[in-house]
């Protein structure tokens, strides 16, 4: 649908809408009377967040609490290899995350 097609349409299912322009946004559509929204950022919103201190502590109890499983009444050690590859890879994530943060510009 053409931009032209799209302005008629929204004119002629919607008598009582305006376009408005938008600082740093696409243009919107709103009613009349009604405030376009200013600005929305997704950390309003609680994305893109870090869960902090707190969470580093629970990838550490996370990944003793996965070698626990180690100790079982299981014969075959492939299951052992498996928990301590998961393990492995948590306690990698952790060190990365600890690098990224020590080296970036704000780190929490």
């Amino acid at each position: 649908m053409s931009e032209q097609a799209h302005r008629d349409r929204i004119t002629i299912d919607h008598p009582d809408t305006t376009r408005v322009n938008q600082p740093n946004r696409e243009e919107g559509v709103v009613r009349d009377g009604a405030v376009p929204v200013q600005h929305e950022s997704p950390e309003e919103w609680g994305w893109h967040g870090e869960t902090g201190r707190a969470g580093r502590i629970g990838v550490v109890i996370a990944a003793l609490w996965t070698l626990a499983y180690l100790v079982g009444n299981h014969e075959g050690r492939i299951e052992d290899l498996w928990i301590v590859g998961i393990v492995v890879g948590m306690i990698g994530i952790l060190i990365w995350d600890w690098r990224r943060r020590k080296n970036a510009w704000r780190a929490k």
